[in-house]
């Protein structure tokens, strides 16, 4: 398995792959991405104005059509055009670089065209707030299936670049709740809504916001607080592992691609040393974290390693990786499953060729992780798997 190289870089293409994993159509993606090769060659930097231009065509096409479904009274098919409208919006404001023009713009469009999609297909997702600092954490919530009373529930955690909407997209939160377990994706601070609407930046000790967002969902009558896991993507191989260790209500955890020591990561990116996740990559880092330079984000990321953290959890703990994974190093997978020296059920699977999931958090194919992932939860937090 490998990932849809259509541009000559390997950001631009991680983008198409992560939209087509998320329920793009492929002829729309090719729509979209052949008046962008000439740009893509420049590198991964250059052309992202181009690429925000084209997927914004795709994406107003899309909801003049749900427009003309929505006068007829169509909502069903308006929403599936919706849903493919604030999923291009999305990708396409994810590749632009902090402060750029029409960010901020697209992304509220984003927004309001998911809420849309949401209401006119009767999705099981409700929008969320959880109070924080005086400020709000967004989250989307799904319910259970066929489930009386309280239900055990996943908090569900961003990457470096991500969103709750494209975690909803995993699929993750539909095959955990046809195993009878409810889904909190969250945008936690440095991610989504918190970062671009609240300013809410990102922070080594993820357990300062995990705490609080734990109280919150034990309170919630449709929620189990004895039964709360919690898994995340990507950067999120970092942030789980360590609300986890230093919140010990949670009963299960595991990750969508591991992330050991981030804070190493980044000097081997310095040196070029395997592949960014976005464009922009440094003033996206600085950004996400609040530095004024280079010096003062790593400063403030040298935290980021979970050395003296993995041997706290007391719950079992799955960790996944993908054996070709271009982003973060497959040694940071065995590192963090060495020291899960304490977890009572431990687990760690490389997804390979013969399967696929081989590229970062299954960007080539999602279906293995989301299945083992959901199978995990299942089992750990009493669900079912049949």
């Amino acid at each position: 398995m490998a990932l849809f190289e259509y541009f000559p870089n390997y950001v631009w293409n991680l983008s198409l792959s992560i939209a087509l994993q998320s329920g793009a159509e492929l002829g729309e993606i090719i729509d979209m991405s052949k008046p962008l090769l000439a740009a893509a060659e420049a590198g991964e930097d250059a052309g992202t104005a181009e690429f925000l231009v084209e997927w914004m065509k795709k994406a107003a096409d899309l909801e003049a059509q749900a427009a003309v479904d929505e006068a007829k009274d169509r909502l069903y098919s308006a929403a599936d055009k919706l849903r493919r409208a604030a999923l291009y919006l999305l990708t396409a404001e994810r590749m632009q670089g902090h402060g750029h023009p029409g960010r901020a713009e697209t992304f509220a469009r984003a927004l309001a065209v998911f809420d849309k999609y949401v209401r006119y297909n009767g999705e099981n997702c409700e929008r969320i707030e959880i109070p924080y600092e005086g400020k709000v954490l967004a989250g989307l919530f799904t319910r259970a299936e066929g489930v009386t009373g309280p239900a055990p529930c996943v908090l569900f955690l961003n990457g470096l670049d991500s969103n709750k909407e494209l975690l909803y997209w995993t699929w993750l939160p539909h095959a955990l709740a046809k195993r009878g377990i409810s889904t909190l994706c969250l945008d936690q601070p440095g991610t989504g809504e918190s970062i671009r609407l609240q300013g809410l930046h990102a922070r080594y000790d993820s357990e300062v916001w995990g705490t609080p967002v734990f109280d919150w969902m034990a309170a919630h009558p449709e929620i189990d607080a004895e039964r709360i896991g919690c898994s995340g993507i990507s950067l999120g191989g970092y942030y789980v592992p360590r609300v986890v260790a230093n919140e010990p209500r949670f009963a299960s955890g595991a990750v969508w691609g591991a992330n050991h020591n981030w804070a190493e990561v980044q000097y081997k990116r310095m040196q070029r040393e395997g592949e960014n996740p976005v464009p922009h990559y440094w003033k996206h880092v600085w950004w996400v974290f609040d530095a004024k330079d280079q010096e003062d984000f790593l400063e403030k990321s040298a935290g980021m390693t979970l050395d003296g953290q993995m041997e706290k959890i007391k719950v079992p703990f799955l960790i996944t990786h993908g054996e070709f994974d271009r982003q973060i190093g497959l040694d940071y997978a065995h590192q963090s499953y060495d020291q899960l020296v304490n977890s009572p059920r431990r687990e760690l699977k490389i997804f390979s060729p013969y399967e696929g999931g081989v590229e970062h958090v299954g960007a080539d194919n999602m279906s293995y992780g989301r299945s083992l992932i959901a199978d995990w939860f299942a089992e750990t937090l009493g669900g079912h798997t049949k």
